[in-house]
């Protein structure tokens, strides 16, 4: 599809509004709507562009639709859909239009976990192997002898591997939970297994959120879809959402079809995970507010619908780095927000809830192509006041001569890590850095001859140089120092 074609179909599309609501929302809730669909901004500001609108970012960034929820003081503010749920046959997205939450999933998976400790059915820190009677971890050398706990599994410190999931096309073979974990055909992801001991640091595992998975199967004994609708989703008041997979047919109308960055559909019009609880949710942002205002109200012990206070609390709080139970932390300047986000093939979503004040935004898209997600935080954050949010100065792009970008070029390591190497180059007037143990770049544009800066997100680079001109070292975030090996 090409962008002027997409633009067309996108602002056709737009506008499209499904309240829960029986009456029109009022003028104030208009006006708040108006303020957050002209005023998205990007992460880093460049001087004479933006603000835009929805409508000019969705044909910007080629994503079909985009669905949003706003909370304010404990309640759904508003809720609106933009765009295509599938472009090809002209279906508009709606509020009730559900997108594949991704990694959100492990959110609402944790709300599940602790209602099995809450209820005395697990215990949280003790070997997962006392609950897990269909399979068993295999514990080896990597782990060093140490046990690993439900607690390790929900907040990433379980020293396991498997980041991630590719997920199935229709119509393909779909492994067990255990093929899934053994890493056995017709599974298309390796075996979970420790790579360090655990209880140390936290390294993302998608892997060890399914083993939570297979925890609640065994323990409850009921499908894992089964489980979570009756003791999460459906008390939750998330009518609109479901674990189950492949989708159910009744639910078909209500499917959006996944895209690519260039605008062209997933094969199959989506991927299936039977890594349910890692990545397995079908829902809508409104459906995700509930679970929000619901954990804030529960945080503040003015509701228990399925977690106590006590076990709002153990979610939420930091148990390594910013990972709690099925969430992240974020402090922003002394304000905390819980958020998580997720990416499946073909869908980007976030979601972020404060700890005070009762705010908070979903945002979901059927696209590879997320940046919107942070250009509506960024406009509703503003709009609504929420602290720790400010709309930051403009930058300024300069232009540098050759010697300049030369001076910049060569191969850096990490002070402290000196096998963590990038290099430097420039194309286009541009500087690139890239990562040598991935092989990913990142691109800066230059502030100063001293300092660049990325568009798409905080990261910033400060050079140094000795007296004949060339770069010596450089910083960044004004505190990782790279020096030049070559």
């Amino acid at each position: 599809m090409n962008r002027n074609i997409f633009a067309s179909v996108a602002i056709a599309a737009c506008c499209v509004l499904s309240c829960h609501q029986p009456k029109p929302a009022s003028d104030s809730v208009q006006g708040r709507i108006r303020q957050v669909e002209e005023n998205l901004f990007a992460p880093v500001r460049i001087a004479g562009e933006g603000p835009w609108t929805v409508e000019e970012r969705l044909a910007f960034h080629k994503i079909p639709g985009v669905s949003i929820a706003v909370i304010s003081d404990y309640k759904l503010d508003w809720a609106k859909a933009y765009g295509w749920a599938d472009s090809a046959g002209q279906r508009a997205v709606t509020t009730e239009t559900v997108f594949q939450a991704a990694s959100i999933s492990k959110s609402l998976n944790a709300v599940g976990l602790l209602k099995l400790a809450q209820d005395g059915k697990v215990a949280l820190d003790t070997d997962i192997n006392t609950y897990l009677t269909s399979w068993k971890f295999p514990y080896d050398s990597a782990s060093h002898g140490k046990k690993i706990t439900i607690t390790n599994l929900l907040s990433h410190t379980a020293g396991l591997t498997v980041h991630g999931f590719g997920g199935y096309a229709p119509g393909d073979s779909l492994p067990t939970v255990i093929q899934i974990l053994d890493g056995k055909k017709p599974a298309n992801s390796e075996a979970v297994r420790s790579m360090r001991e655990p209880d140390q640091t936290s390294i993302y595992s998608g892997g060890g959120t399914t083993i939570s998975q297979l925890i609640a199967m065994d323990v409850t004994g009921q499908p894992y879809d089964v489980f979570m609708e009756q003791s999460v989703l459906t008390p939750l008041g998330m009518n609109n959402s479901f674990y189950t997979q492949p989708p159910p047919a009744a639910r078909q109308a209500q499917l959006t079809t996944a895209y690519h960055r260039d605008g062209k559909p997933v094969a199959g019009k989506f991927h299936i995970y039977p890594e349910q609880a890692a990545a397995g949710l079908w829902t809508t942002p409104t459906d995700l507010a509930q679970y929000i205002i619901e954990t804030q109200l529960a945080l503040q012990g003015k509701s228990s619908k399925v977690l106590t206070q006590a076990y709002t609390e153990k979610r939420l709080t930091p148990y390594r780095d910013a990972a709690g139970l099925g969430v992240f932390i974020t402090i922003r300047d002394s304000a905390r927000y819980f958020e998580h986000g997720g990416a499946n093939d073909g869908f980007r979503c976030f979601y972020s809830g404060s700890f005070e004040d009762g705010n908070g935004v979903a945002i979901m898209v059927n696209s590879d192509n997320g940046a919107i997600l942070q250009e509506v935080l960024n406009s509703v954050a503003v709009a609504y006041h929420w602290k720790g949010f400010e709309i930051p100065a403009p930058k300024k792009i300069v232009k540098l001569d050759p010697r300049q970008w030369n001076s910049l070029e060569g191969r850096y390591a990490m002070v402290g890590r000196p096998d963590t190497h990038v290099q430097l180059t420039s194309r286009d007037e541009k500087l690139i850095l890239k990562k040598e143990w991935n092989g990913d770049e990142v691109m800066f544009e230059a502030e100063s001859e001293t300092a660049f800066f990325c568009k798409d997100f905080h990261f910033p680079i400060k050079v140094r140089k000795r007296e004949q001109g060339a770069v010596t070292e450089f910083l960044t975030f004004d505190k990782d120092v790279w020096v030049r090996v070559k």
